[in-house]
């Protein structure tokens, strides 16, 4: 079966910038949209500590892909596909274990 999604990064004409990241979906209730968590730290040159902080970014979601809630995922970043989308699932590192 073969993708003919023209938004999709691998079959797709959508092409995909440098920045890539990793986080875990949290949400994948809509169509083609997942919430990717990702967690990174921030140094505190005051206190000289590190902290802790997470973000949550909306990703477009090709079927082929289909990444489901509790998968690890890449996602690179793109133009801007709506109001809140410009990142899309490049691929899946670890599926969730339902």
């Amino acid at each position: 079966m073969e993708c003919k999604d023209p938004k999709c990064p691998i079959h797709g004409n959508l092409k995909v910038h440098n920045l890539k990241l990793k986080g875990i979906v949290i949400k994948g209730n809509a169509e083609k949209t997942v919430v990717v968590e990702r967690e990174y730290s921030t140094f505190l040159p005051k206190y000289e500590r590190s902290l802790r902080n997470t973000s949550r970014l909306h990703a477009y979601n090709p079927k082929c892909i289909n990444a489901k809630a509790g998968d690890e995922v890449i996602i690179a970043n793109t133009r801007r596909l709506s109001k809140t989308k410009s990142f899309v699932v490049t691929e899946i590192l670890n599926k969730a274990e339902n």
